[in-house]
């Protein structure tokens, strides 16, 4: 892979790396400060939908001025993101807490078309491995992310996790300096007559792209989002969280160094499916078996490993469903979808355990990744029925 990709590679990993870490602290930041423990997942849930929410100016921005602006625009938000978080841990305002979401869910939003970005620099054939190299960039946030928590959560006493979110402004001012050094695509030329949204969401490769996009981050981060309490219920601290959370964030994007050559060697159907499969392994160990450290770090790992499978294949079935002239209004179509249903996963979260417990929250998992597994395999056989014989 070229440069620009390795250094959009660097760029994520930092910019997951906020992300992480907020993963770890999240649900144990809202349950301390929430009156309501139902909403403890809530500043997630908020992070999540300015995410999806981030798609629509990104798009905008992305289309209009080129890929740096638009990225370095997100740098601000995770900036601005910690510090309103920091804010709130300060002033013991959960609304204030609350708040900090939003500007950090739209640079994490922006973030995300670092994915898309690394496509367009690749050639042709290079794309699903470029896609899921700079996706790869997660591996080394799940080390940072967690390990910042490990070792700042304390350093501001008595304002716990404080520190951390003081310290997690330098990764993406870090970010911005990469950004400045990468040569990323111009602003694609004026399209008088864009795309209508009813043509996009027309496109049977679209449905099923976002679909297994939708199905693998909504289920993930469903089970993720409420794992550091209820592993916090059954007695464990916060470090144990943090590994967890750690091997965690390692299985879904360590899997990045094969997965764009899995794609190349079988195709993303067999990619997604087997992902969803994987996924269903996770409920299935989170239902059957006692809560203890190693089930919660297998299951998790597992949910990881499936989410990668299942959204770098929904990435690489996605490229195939536009043109250049589209590709922007297309990746934001898409994203804008996917983290709608991310939010709303996050904020069911917290309800869902608080309410059902461990065992409702993960059996939720179920029937969409069967509906996304039956949408893929329909998909599959439709275009090898409509393939040219001897094509």
């Amino acid at each position: 892979m070229g440069r620009n990709v390795w250094l959009l590679f660097c760029c994520q990993a930092l910019m997951t790396a906020v992300v992480s870490g907020q993963v770890v602290m999240s649900a144990l930041i809202g349950n301390s400060l929430a009156v309501d423990k139902t909403v403890a997942t809530l500043p997630l849930a908020i992070q999540m939908a300015a995410t999806m929410a981030a798609s629509i100016p990104a798009g905008i921005i992305f289309a209009r001025l080129g890929r740096r602006p638009g990225f370095w625009l997100g740098c601000v938000g995770s900036a601005l993101g910690s510090l309103v978080f920091a804010l709130g841990v300060w002033r013991g305002s959960f609304a204030l807490y609350c708040l900090g979401a939003v500007p950090a869910g739209l640079g994490f939003g922006i973030s995300q078309h670092l994915r898309f970005a690394a496509a367009e620099v690749a050639p042709p054939a290079a794309r699903p491995r470029a896609i899921a190299l700079v996706m790869t960039g997660g591996v080394i946030a799940a080390l940072i992310g967690p390990e910042i928590v490990k070792r700042t959560n304390a350093l501001v006493l008595p304002y716990i996790f404080l520190g951390t979110y003081l310290s997690m402004l330098a990764l993406p001012l870090t970010a911005a300096v990469l950004l400045a050094c990468a040569a990323l695509p111009p602003a694609p030329a004026p399209h008088v007559m864009p795309v209508p949204i009813k043509a996009i969401l027309a496109r049977p490769t679209f449905l099923v792209a976002v679909t297994a996009g939708v199905v693998a981050y909504a289920s993930m981060n469903l089970v993720m989002a409420s794992t550091p309490l209820q592993m916090m219920l059954c007695g464990y601290g916060v470090n144990e969280s943090a590994d967890v959370i750690r091997w965690h964030s390692v299985a879904m994007y360590l899997p990045g160094f094969v997965t764009g050559r899995l794609i190349q060697r079988f195709g993303t159907h067999p990619v997604i499916m087997a992902g969803g499969g994987i996924m269903l392994c996770c409920v299935a160990i989170n239902v059957a078996y006692p809560p203890l450290f190693t089930t919660f770090l297998v299951a998790l790992m597992l949910l990881g490993l499936g989410w990668n499978f299942m959204f770098v294949g929904a990435t690489a079935l996605l490229s195939q469903a536009h043109d250049a002239v589209e590709r922007v209004r297309v990746q934001a179509t898409n994203d804008f979808i996917v983290f709608g249903s991310v939010a709303c996963s996050a904020f069911a979260s917290g309800a869902i355990e608080s309410t059902g417990g461990w065992a409702a929250l993960n059996l939720t998992v179920v029937p969409g990744v069967l509906l996304a597994l039956a949408l893929v395999l329909w998909h599959r056989l439709a275009r090898r029925i409509a393939a040219p014989v001897g094509g």
